[in-house]
């Protein structure tokens, strides 16, 4: 991206731990200037922790996804503290492992809420500093190959994550005549420790039957997510846009 200022700036959402923190540490090495976020602040410490190895400026935020006074207050704050905008980070997400029959309202909306309205609105008001900026810019979204393939127990999340996808390939096309990229990174089965996949990540049965069905034989690490994301938010990806990178070791096709 062509900058107008020093320093790059990025502003990771669910920045608490995998895919976030390490997307988070991966940019600041990049030599971006950082915002994180997370629902509460004490859930950024140990990113922090990370973050203090690095040259990068990190500033902490609290952003409630569900609350749009929350995400103006967000963006507003990052634009007050680095400056500029010039890449946004979509992973900030709330799962849902339950059968269709059995999601209820107020879960069905807790998901949406956050994966969809509240990723929307803040893309919203970033695309706006952006054009308003007259500068281009990046939006990265971390949907899922939920959002592409079916599964038992993932309607919901799946859903969302499908909505994530046409997002990007809608907003894509709006924008691009400000030079404002937009992409998203859907990754399969992760290694990473998640709250919500502990428990079913600490069967052995379970993790040998998800490994059977990856042709690649691995999951996609946070690592490499960070890494996909660090392309996408680059030079070298200058002609990118509208792309959904999928990281699934070839699981969505086999």
């Amino acid at each position: 991206m062509q900058q107008g200022h020093s320093r790059r700036t990025a502003f990771v959402t669910g920045a608490s731990y995998g895919v976030g923190a390490a997307t988070a540490l991966a940019l600041a090495q990049d030599g971006y200037d950082i915002a994180i976020s997370a629902t509460r602040a004490e859930n950024l410490k140990a990113t922090l922790i990370q973050l203090e190895r690095t040259k990068s400026r990190v500033i902490p935020l609290v952003l409630d996804l569900g609350s749009q006074s929350s995400i103006e207050r967000a963006v507003a704050d990052v634009v007050s503290e680095l400056g500029e905008l010039d890449l946004l980070v979509n992973n900030a997400a709330v799962t849902l492992h339950k059968l269709a029959v059995d999601v209820s309202w107020a879960e069905w909306n807790e998901v949406l809420a956050t994966n969809v309205t509240g990723t929307f609105f803040l893309t919203q008001q970033v695309g706006c500093h952006l054009i308003e900026r007259g500068q281009p810019g990046c939006i990265v979204n971390i949907a899922s190959t939920h959002g592409i393939v079916g599964a038992s127990q993932q309607s919901t999340y799946g859903i969302s994550k499908a909505a994530l996808i046409h997002m990007t390939k809608a907003l894509a096309i709006e924008w691009a005549q400000h030079g404002i990229r937009v992409n998203a990174i859907a990754p399969g089965r992760m290694d990473t420790p998640s709250p919500a996949r502990a428990i079913r990540t600490a069967d052995p049965d379970y993790m040998r039957a998800m490994l059977a069905r990856i042709p690649l034989h691995r999951f996609a690490t946070a690592e490499e997510v960070a890494a996909a994301v660090c392309y996408l938010a680059s030079a070298e990806a200058a002609s990118i846009t509208g792309h959904t990178l999928v990281l699934d070791g070839a699981l969505t096709v086999a």
